[in-house]
């Protein structure tokens, strides 16, 4: 099987099948994110034990890219600290637009490695960082990508 067929499936799980969906009632900080051109609208619950990601759900709609990418983010996040999602952060941006990173460092984040291809889907996959971000810092301000 071919690395990129691999990412593909690992995309189309996560789409078909998103892992940490729903609403997260005992959470500490919450987070919405628009992305008007593809219509991708996301909320994000988390629960931070101090510094650790103890928890985080997300719920929405929006495209396969943007849900796979919630999806898988949700999962790598749960149990790092906020120093260790912000260098996350870095290593998915620099993947996603181009920048360089060592995608075989991501695990399965790496699956998105392909929409550097697409620079219209960039802000698809990256809406959930941006909104996580956003909830970490504590705004109430709703992220969009426009």
């Amino acid at each position: 099987m071919d690395l990129n067929d691999l990412y593909r499936d690992v995309i189309v799980d996560h789409n078909r099948s998103p892992r940490n969906r729903g609403r997260l009632p005992q959470a500490s900080r919450h987070a919405q994110g628009d992305n008007p051109l593809c219509g991708d609208r996301l909320r994000l619950d988390v629960d931070l034990d101090g510094d650790v990601v103890r928890d985080l759900r997300f719920e929405g709609s929006g495209c396969a890219i943007s849900t796979a990418s919630a999806s898988l983010m949700s999962e790598a996040v749960k149990g790092r600290t906020r120093t260790e999602v912000a260098a996350l952060f870095d290593a998915v941006h620099a993947m996603l637009t181009g920048g360089g990173g060592d995608a075989a460092r991501l695990g399965k984040l790496a699956a998105l490695a392909g929409v550097a291809e697409f620079p219209a889907r960039v802000k698809c996959a990256s809406l959930c960082w941006h909104t996580l971000n956003a909830a970490l810092a504590g705004s109430a301000q709703p992220v969009t990508t426009e």
